[in-house]
């Protein structure tokens, strides 16, 4: 154990000497503390301090492939949503604690449902067809609700992992799992989207 602590110091202070410095020193320190296998601890909404970053809006990553603080992280964020204890269809960077725009994504749209990661994913067209869908949330513990106000069909741009710039049409399910994603990348949770479903039908009932 020792021995693994001073290998990880070793590559913690040499990324520190190559990094782009996308992220911060505190980020850099988070992700370094384990290897790229270890799943990172969920930040939770009833965890005061937890929330208070999880309602924090991500900056922008630099889509560089020569950086290994963002390959270590990647892999660490997806150990995470593919952790027993999670076992989630989508994660974004905010919720294991670093403010970057990264999201993982179950691609239940493509053969074999594979998981991608996107960096600096935007929507840029929403549909206005909306589907009902049933949504939990890895920060939200033990809990689950139905939305009506997600789009059926969306538009992203997004950066890959090895900087190119794409852009591609998403729909159903697999729309659902960006929206929530790219939510959390504003600082936004999926019960802010209940909480006004439920006042605009309270005001339409008035």
């Amino acid at each position: 154990m020792k021995y693994l602590s001073f290998i990880l110091l070793v590559a913690f202070l040499a990324v520190s000497c190559t990094s782009s410095h996308s992220f911060s020193e505190e980020e850099t320190k988070l992700i370094m503390s384990a290897d790229s296998l270890t799943p990172m601890r969920v930040y939770k909404i009833t965890n005061k301090q937890d929330s208070v970053l999880l309602r924090t809006k991500s900056k922008a990553i630099k889509a560089d492939p020569t950086d290994p603080v963002i390959k270590h992280f990647v892999s660490r964020l997806y150990a995470t949503v593919r952790d027993s204890m999670s076992l989630g269809v989508g994660i974004a960077a905010p919720q294991v604690g670093v403010l970057k725009q990264i999201i993982w994504v179950q691609r239940f749209d493509k053969e074999n449902i594979p998981f991608e990661v996107y960096l600096n994913p935007k929507i840029t067209r929403y549909s206005k067809r909306k589907q009902t869908v049933k949504e939990g949330c890895l920060s939200i513990p033990n809990r689950s609700d139905v939305l009506n106000c997600r789009s059926n069909q969306i538009d992203i741009e997004y950066d890959t992992m090895d900087n190119e710039h794409k852009k591609e049409t998403v729909e159903k399910f697999t729309a659902v799992i960006f929206q929530h994603e790219i939510d959390h990348l504003s600082g936004i949770l999926y019960l802010d989207h209940l909480e006004k479903e439920i006042q605009d039908a309270n005001n339409a009932s008035e």
